[in-house]
């Protein structure tokens, strides 16, 4: 469908940019291709095939996601992991020096201290703009960061990245599955690639394993060639649902965002809390950051028990949030991060992160907002300060 990102808002991007129309039936939605055998030569000479990441589906999503963070170009992939290994290594090779901020998704963490640092990429941390700086070498190549971060809701001013990297040469890369391109938009800020793991948000459903990388049109093509080679592609299937959880992407992250804003101030007034990380608290240390380059401050929120001993006591209380893993989907999870997304870290790298024992991590999903106040009422205790 002939969609201008340019001209249409974010609603109308999630249900019709990208969209194959078939031309056969003229259906609203498109066509499941299940093929992996495609003529050749056709009629635009090209060579179809799911592993070259070409085929009608998962294009489909790559001018979707291309349009809605304002992109030239995407690639969709098999997993969040699959999007970020791949353009990482598409883009460093032994002896290359990358600049990583300190409080990433576990799973980016291990790999780059499991597998990036064993195959020679030297590696420093930084947890803003002035440290990012300051750890800049003539052998760096990119400088990565996620905001808001995982589990700690940290925000990086993106735009001051941006320059950073523009003035050194230096590639920018943003994982922004917190934020989803409804709430922020990094390549118009100046960044030079967005990453997801579209299973988050982008899919919200809780039933696909998925990944984008959105970069210039030069961009995605080296990290398509890399990605042939890897392997790393989503089936036709998968690309399906992830459109299908893609339209409705603007309204789920609206509901998103109320649901974890009124959870937010109910959590900073009870007593049994300690802290909240939410950027859309005023008392957020990067609030004032945040609100410069967010529409809305998203689903994830994080709050630190005064007593640690206590995690174990909330989780088996909860009646309607669920204790798992994962986050963006319809339904309210919680999770300790220091078992579950940052287990594999070791204590001192947990501690360097700022992940404590008694950290729990909320996914805020879309259900009534004060059915989920009540069920941390019930599960944290009685005593508390009124509903706010």
């Amino acid at each position: 469908m002939n969609i201008d990102p340019k001209h249409h808002g974010l609603s109308t991007l999630c249900i019709h940019a990208g969209t194959h129309l078939d031309q056969a039936t003229g259906g609203a939605c498109s066509p499941i291709f299940t093929s992996t055998a495609f003529g050749f030569p056709n009629p635009a000479n090209e060579n179809i095939y799911p592993r070259y990441f070409n085929t009608p589906n998962q294009q489909v999503i790559n001018r979707k996601l291309a349009a809605l963070e304002k992109g030239e170009a995407a690639v969709v992939f098999g997993s969040g992991m699959a999007a970020i290994s791949t353009l990482l290594l598409a883009h460093l090779k032994p002896g290359d020096h990358a600049i990583f901020q300190n409080d990433l998704y576990g799973g980016t963490m291990q790999l780059i201290t499991r597998e990036l640092q064993r195959l020679g990429v030297e590696v420093s941390w930084g947890a803003n703009v002035a440290e990012f700086a300051a750890a800049l070498r003539s052998e760096t190549r990119l400088i990565l960061v996620e905001s808001p971060s995982n589990p700690l809701l940290h925000c990086v001013d993106l735009a001051a990245v941006a320059e950073l990297g523009k003035r050194h040469g230096v590639l920018t890369i943003i994982d922004n599955t917190f934020a989803t391109p409804i709430n922020q938009n990094p390549i118009p800020l100046g960044l030079d690639v967005v990453v997801h793991s579209a299973t988050k948000y982008l899919n919200g459903h809780s039933d696909v394993n998925a990944g984008v990388v959105v970069a210039s049109t030069e961009i995605i093509r080296r990290v398509t060639a890399s990605a042939v080679n890897f392997g790393g592609m989503l089936d036709a299937h998968a690309c399906a649902q992830l459109e299908r959880g893609l339209k409705t992407l603007a309204l789920r992250v609206q509901r998103h965002n109320e649901n974890a804003d009124s959870l937010a101030r109910f959590l900073a007034s009870h007593p049994a809390v300690a802290q909240v990380n939410y950027p859309g608290l005023s008392e957020h240390p990067d609030h004032a950051i945040a609100a410069r380059q967010m529409r809305g401050f998203g689903g994830m929120l994080s709050f630190e028990l005064r007593d640690p001993a206590q995690v174990d006591r909330l989780l088996s209380r909860l009646r309607i949030v669920m204790p798992a893993l994962s986050l963006g989907g319809v339904e309210s999870l919680i999770c300790i991060p220091s078992r579950t997304s940052h287990r594999t870290m070791t204590p001192s790298e947990r501690q360097r992160a700022g992940i404590s024992d008694g950290l729990v991590r909320v996914s805020v999903g879309i259900e009534d907002a004060d059915d989920l106040i009540q069920d941390f009422q019930q599960a944290l205790g009685a005593e508390s300060n009124p509903l706010p």
